[in-house]
């Protein structure tokens, strides 16, 4: 078994993972947190965490035999555009980092399965394998700090010391008895609070505790609801998540790159133009969206989140022209929203 652990890092490189690590399965010291987030109420309305909270906190119970969970992670920031670029301009769309390219999930799981695939066949003994990525019941984040991939930050993101938070996460739960990785990273964030205070919404809570309730990267993504008015304006220009909390965390500066191919921006979506996505017919949304996380919305949200994004951007002819063209046969959810971005830029100057 020692031999496999000591392999793993190569083999794990050679797969395009920038980091692996090996934990037990005893997640009790979460236990409190995760329970005390549910009670508050903090999930909003994603009910889904509220089920089989035992799986999650017991990786045997998800998958029968865990011992072992071979933790992973990838970066995903790739080269170009900068984040601070598209915010600043009120024309552009931001769209969180992580959805740029090639959905993740089909990435980290089939290169997790690959590397599963390299242990088995490197043991004489029977072993079993499941990957993940973020695609069941797991507590991602904890199984990585356990293993000793970062720490959880005051923005509830693990963190590398030198590699910071752009990345994904992605595990491989195994019966195999491996030796656990004895690297354990130390809270780094010390009384820095960049995160919780470039929050545009104060999402970010005490005790590394966010609700999701005020959190951008809920509103357009996991709330299939109306946007609440009072965070509208706050949102400015973000129309599919939100990555303020990383941009302005010193931990990712210099931020930390990536040359991986799948996860190249598609479509220009890096840096759009908000009128040419607000033109987008559903047809044209599916065809430009195939294979990307954006899928994780539907052309509803999608409409709704651009109206909020130009009512928030600068009065022009061409902006009021596409809202009030669109509004009759726009989805029911976005109409509420056109016509509050329709009234946010009347009371603009020209």
């Amino acid at each position: 078994m020692k031999e496999i652990s000591v392999s793993l890092p190569k083999w794990a490189k050679d797969l395009g993972f920038q980091q692996i690590a090996i934990t037990d399965i005893n997640l009790k010291q979460y236990e409190p947190y995760y329970i005390d987030w549910l009670k508050k109420g903090f999930n909003g309305s994603m009910s889904y965490l509220t089920r089989n909270s035992d799986k999650r906190l017991a990786p045997d119970k998800l998958e029968i035999g865990t011992c072992r969970v071979i933790s992973a992670r990838m970066n995903y920031l790739y080269q170009g555009v900068q984040p601070v670029q598209v915010l600043e301009n009120p024309s552009n769309g931001y769209i969180a980092r992580y959805a740029l390219g090639r959905d993740y999930h089909k990435v980290m799981r089939t290169r997790l399965a690959k590397l599963a695939k390299k242990i088995d066949e490197a043991t004489d003994t029977e072993g079993n394998y499941r990957a993940f990525a973020d695609s069941a019941p797991i507590l991602e984040k904890p199984l990585g700090e356990k293993a000793g991939l970062g720490w959880i930050g005051k923005n509830g993101l693990l963190l590398d010391k030198n590699e910071g938070s752009w990345f994904f996460l992605g595990e491989i739960y195994t019966n195999l008895p491996l030796p656990v990785s004895d690297k354990q990273s130390s809270n780094e964030c010390g009384r820095c609070e960049a995160c919780i205070n470039n929050c545009p919404t104060n999402a970010i809570l005490d005790n590394k505790q966010i609700d999701a309730r005020k959190c951008i990267s809920y509103m357009t993504i996991e709330s299939r609801d109306p946007i609440p008015v009072n965070f509208r304006e706050l949102i400015g220009n973000r129309i599919f998540g939100c990555d303020d909390c990383q941009i302005y965390c010193p931990a990712n500066h210099p931020s930390t790159t990536t040359k991986e191919s799948d996860f190249a921006p598609r479509h220009q979506l890096d840096s759009p133009d908000l009128l040419e996505l607000f033109s987008w017919s559903e047809k044209t949304f599916t065809e430009k969206t195939r294979g990307s996380a954006i899928r994780r919305i539907n052309y509803a949200q999608w409409k709704r989140n651009l109206a909020v994004a130009l009512g928030n951007g600068k009065r022009t002819q061409q902006t009021l022209a596409a809202l009030e063209s669109s509004r009759d046969n726009a989805p029911d959810l976005a109409k509420e929203h056109i016509d509050w971005a329709i009234g946010r830029l009347r009371q603009k100057p020209i």
